[in-house]
């Protein structure tokens, strides 16, 4: 029995799998078990930021391995303190909640959203209403689910969590429209992902803002896929001007140990106490690490400029190819619009060719390593080119 069929055995069918069994990665390539080669314009969606098994990150996690793999939110560990001290001095957040993936960090930001508005206005208020954008995507637990703006996702599971309302992005009369005195939160991705990489517009960005600070609504941030340097600055508020009430980071910010991150302001950083909320692997060591390690890499000014750079040059390259309509998105978080393919075939192309890539609705979804090289990019443009001919 090869690998496959031991795995479908198993392991029960809830993703479609190409047929690839990756062995081992180094740099920004993977191996497969076969021996093939692939470069890697997708980082496990995001998520290697620093790509596959970077010396430093190595160590960092198995110096914690040696030392404490694990123990329980009942007392304190150092790397957990140094790695949201890290956080804190990057972001400009003071105060944050440690879970293990995005969906749980969101669940986190959706309970203090509700319990400002429980705390300050009352139960009878029934302020607890949350306005999510159409097209978003925000997890895969019901709560996030629910919060979700896209049909496609809304079904089998019924009844829904309720308390959600979709607005159309960049549609600041249609947001407004849906704001009234039980809404306590607008939840929003700078940058649509799972949606189709589309960017939100600024200036239905600052009146969203302007309206929320005049309202007290509150204001969450859902960079799990577009945060930790992925768009060339560590958060993509930066580049907006705005700062969140509430912004939630996953995926990349510890490059491939599951974590997931819930920051929030003065505001909102005193609003969970004691036993409000919980996770057992929430902060556990060997995450901190892995996120202290690439946090500590990409968050600099230096590091922040290539990946911007890096990000003009895939736009400069994808634009000589005959084939491609246009790119959405911003640093190395890329949306290829084809002008006849298929995105869905382009990427088992891709693959056949030695190239891994995604898709998000109908386009080619790239988020490559933040450290690709520009030759590892030029390869992988050569091997999309030939694909699309």
């Amino acid at each position: 029995m090869n690998t496959i069929e031991k795995f479908n055995e198993h392991v029960m069918g809830t993703y479609g799998r190409y047929p690839l069994v990756m062995e081992r990665g180094e740099g920004r390539c993977a191996f497969g078990e076969d021996g093939k080669e692939y470069i890697d314009f997708g980082s496990g969606i995001g998520t290697n930021s620093l790509g596959y098994c970077d010396e430093d990150w190595v160590d960092a996690v198995c110096r914690q391995a040696r030392a404490v793999q694990h123990t329980s939110n009942y007392y304190y560990t150092k790397i957990q303190a140094d790695f949201a001290a890290k956080l804190a001095e990057v972001t400009g957040y003071d105060k944050m909640f440690f879970g293990n993936s995005g969906a749980e960090a969101n669940e986190c930001a959706i309970k203090i959203a509700r319990k400002y508005s429980f705390d300050k206005y009352g139960k009878d208020a029934e302020r607890y209403n949350i306005i999510t954008l159409k097209n978003s995507f925000h997890g895969r637990t019901l709560a996030t689910l629910s919060a979700t703006g896209q049909d496609v996702f809304h079904n089998y599971f019924f009844p829904f969590l309720g308390g959600f309302i979709n607005a159309e992005a960049n549609n600041i009369d249609d947001l407004r429209n849906k704001i009234d005195d039980r809404v306590c939160a607008v939840m929003l991705e700078f940058v649509q992902g799972e949606g189709g990489v589309n960017p939100l517009k600024k200036d239905f960005v600052e009146e969203l803002f302007r309206i929320c600070a005049e309202k007290d609504i509150l204001v969450i941030a859902d960079e799990v896929q577009t945060g930790s340097g992925r768009t060339g600055t560590f958060l993509t508020s930066e580049q907006y001007g705005v700062k969140p009430n509430i912004t939630t980071l996953a995926k990349g910010v510890a490059g491939g140990v599951p974590v997931g991150v819930c920051l929030a302001d003065e505001k909102c950083s005193g609003v969970l106490a004691a036993g409000h909320h919980g996770s057992t692997f929430g902060g556990n060591p060997l995450a901190c690490a892995g996120g202290l390690a690439v946090v500590s890499k990409v968050s600099t000014k230096e590091f922040l400029e290539d990946v911007r750079q890096k990000g003009e040059y895939f736009r400069k390259k994808l634009a000589e190819i005959p084939e491609v309509e246009g790119v959405d998105g911003l640093g190395l978080m890329l949306g290829i619009r084809f002008k006849s393919k298929k995105a869905s075939e382009v990427c088992g192309r891709c693959l056949e060719s030695g190239l891994l890539v995604l898709t998000a609705k109908e386009k080619l979804r790239l988020l490559p390593p933040l450290n690709i090289t520009y030759d590892e990019i030029d390869r992988g443009l050569d091997i999309l080119g030939r694909v699309l001919e």
